[in-house]
């Protein structure tokens, strides 16, 4: 790989600017920037190409992130700037270092509920209740979309895909139907909350947006569900499945930990709101009270097998460690190509010859395509001078538009691998208009009732 770095690095030309340490290198029309964004582009298509390629979208992103700042740094280097480099580098570190700390623990108590049955006895008692198929279409998509703002959306597509299989089984159109539905749903849900999509907390710990305005977004998140699940439930005949019989208990301390996640949350947002720290602060105390309750958690469940013990470590470990370092790849990457000068032109194009409210509605469109971190990561690095309103928009509709398409969000990705075949790009395409449609909706919707909100600054 050292080798291809240099023969990269030498089909570079001298270069030399005229440039302060202060100052950043414009290099978007030097062969420097091509390298960089073609390495860009390369590692995302294979970021894209994950279900067929079994490539874990984490490798390539990763990759990327070093050959680009190995570029940059090369530049100014030469250029007798190095400092600018490190400190730039530095920055994305620390941005990262805050979402990775935050993720880490809500995924940890995710596990730890998981471990402790917390989400199969809500799947037992959804399946054991003797709804129709109808009922459980709503009942799953309305679960998703509340159960979204506080687990966020990966982790409650996957648990309410595994009751649409469960029930399901053998109804290839139910389980269709029901998983775009839960995809709408998980991120429609997402989208009002700063714990519910990783866009929304990447705006909030960015501090644009305080914890309560996101709320102002749940009616238009509300009205972007409504719409495509009422279309698709006339696609549902009216038939009850196969009564199931299971049952399964809550292990020792399930029910605490799923307390100490909603006081951790309260923490997170106290941390942020009165004491002015960042939210990943909070995050880790609430770390604190998992691992101090593992320990008495582990003393009233002495019946319990070694193996099956509860272990807050083993809990960490399960956390998923592939998203996390992808997080870290696009960050990184993207925040590169931003110091190199690409994002300050995207920012011209779209924010200033486009307008505010056209740019962030194609925002949303770009969600759908290429994944919505790395889109919204783009808006934040750029930060155009927008309204209270334009930034709740761009909020919304970096959520629900990778709903148009079951790439564009991380719970599509997720329930395409969960599905077993039933539940696919194609089988989603088909329901595009009417999720088109409640996206469209969505975003009249908010101009509407918020608009005294795009008066009101940053």
């Amino acid at each position: 790989m050292n080798k291809i770095l240099l023969i990269l690095i030498s089909l570079i030309p001298s270069i030399s600017f005229a440039a302060s340490s202060t100052e950043n290198l414009d290099l978007t029309s030097h062969m420097a920037g091509y390298i960089a964004l073609a390495i860009f582009v390369l590692a995302y298509i294979f970021v894209m190409l994950e279900e067929f390629t079994h490539l874990r979208k984490s490798k390539p992103v990763i990759l990327a992130a070093g050959i680009i700042w190995a570029i940059i740094g090369w530049v100014y280097a030469t250029n007798g700037i190095p400092h600018a480099a490190e400190v730039a580098v530095r920055h994305n570190f620390l941005e990262f270092a805050e979402l990775f700390l935050f993720l880490l623990v809500a995924m940890t108590y995710i596990e730890s509920m998981r471990e402790r049955l917390v989400f199969d006895k809500l799947k037992v008692w959804l399946i054991s209740r003797g709804f129709s198929y109808r009922q459980l279409f709503w009942l799953t998509g309305i679960l998703a979309f509340f159960m979204s703002p506080i687990a966020d959306n990966l982790t409650t597509a996957l648990v309410m895909g595994a009751v649409v299989l469960a029930v399901g089984a053998g109804n290839a159109r139910f389980i269709s139907i029901g998983f775009v539905n839960i995809v709408v749903a998980a991120n429609a849900g997402g989208a009002f909350s700063p714990f519910g999509d990783i866009t929304t907390l990447m705006v909030w710990q960015k501090g644009l947006i305080d914890f309560q305005q996101f709320f102002v977004l749940f009616l238009p998140s509300v009205v972007n569900y409504l719409i495509p699940a009422g279309i698709m439930h006339f696609a549902i005949k009216n038939e009850k499945p196969k009564a199931i019989n299971e049952t399964v208990d809550i292990k020792v301390g399930g029910i605490l930990i799923t307390i100490l996640f909603l006081f951790t949350i309260a923490t997170a947002v106290s941390f942020h709101n009165f004491l002015h720290l960042p939210p990943a602060m909070g995050m880790m105390t609430g770390l604190g009270y998992l691992m101090v309750a593992s320990y008495f958690v582990k003393r009233q469940a002495p019946k319990e097998e070694e193996s099956e013990r509860f272990n807050i470590f083993t809990m960490v470990s399960r956390a998923e460690w592939d998203t996390l370092l992808f997080f870290f790849g696009v960050i990184v990457s993207v925040g590169g190509l931003g110091f190199m000068g690409y994002l300050a032109l995207v920012s011209e194009a779209m924010y200033v010859q486009l307008g505010a409210t056209y740019a962030n509605v194609l925002v949303g469109i770009l969600s759908a395509i290429v994944d919505n971190i790395p889109v919204m990561f783009a808006v934040l690095t750029m930060t155009p001078d927008m309204s209270l309103g334009q930034w709740l928009l761009v909020t919304l509709t970096a959520g629900v538009g990778g709903s148009l398409l079951s790439i564009g969000s991380a719970a599509g990705v997720a329930l395409m691998g969960q599905s077993k075949g039933y539940y696919t790009f194609v089988s989603h395409l088909k329901w595009i208009w009417a999720i088109a449609l409640g996206y469209g909706a969505s975003i009249v919707t908010h101009l509407w009732i918020n608009a005294a909100l795009f008066d009101v600054p940053i």
